[in-house]
């Protein structure tokens, strides 16, 4: 019988401009827990110092579909109505279990349940601005992205804020390290269950 303990999942989602990024820098550091960063898979252009492998798998769209057709991806999704399809594939998931670790998922909602699905004991973490107005401030600081984009992106985080509730937890990232502290709270209380 396999092992449980090999299995071990961490998924945090949460609206554009909610911290995660910095987040799971920070928890991949710090963590009390082996965390290793799940990278994903997408079609969109590298932004200016990203680099393949190590921020995301840049891939074609027909690289894209080619792997989907041959069930390489445990989630995926076409994601702000971009065009551009992002994914997590399996073989990152066996990356983190053969090194001894918690494969750790930053994904949007929609593929967190999908993960959800497979893997019911998933260690799910909705990660939250502390007000809507903090969210917006967030989103428009960065400076990215246009008007039209910012406005998606704002849809789009409220129709995810309603599914927050299908997560184990919730933080309010209202401070980095009150954040981080709690996620990593989290972790070392899941770690004890699991190997009690």
């Amino acid at each position: 019988m396999e092992q449980q303990s090999g299995k071990r999942i961490v998924v945090l989602s949460g609206p554009s401009g909610s911290g995660k990024t910095t987040v799971v820098r920070c928890l991949v550091e710090s963590a009390p827990v082996r965390l290793v960063k799940s990278v994903s898979a997408t079609t969109r252009p590298p932004r200016p110092g990203e680099v393949d492998g190590d921020d995301y798998w840049f891939l074609t769209r027909d690289q894209f579909l080619q792997r989907l057709q041959g069930d390489a991806f445990i989630e995926h999704a076409e994601v702000f109505s971009s065009g551009f399809l992002y994914g997590t594939l399996w073989s990152e998931l066996d990356r983190a279990w053969a090194q001894g670790g918690w494969a750790f998922l930053e994904i949007d909602v929609q593929g967190a349940l999908r993960v959800v699905q497979q893997y019911p004991d998933a260690v799910t973490i909705f990660l939250r601005a502390p007000s809507a107005a903090e969210f917006e401030r967030r989103l428009r600081s960065r400076g990215t992205e246009s008007e039209e984009v910012i406005q998606r992106r704002l849809a789009t985080a409220a129709q995810e804020l309603q599914q927050a509730d299908r997560y184990r937890y919730t933080v309010v990232n209202d401070r980095l390290e009150n954040a981080v502290s709690e996620i990593c709270e989290i972790l070392k209380a899941e770690e004890k269950a699991r190997n009690a």
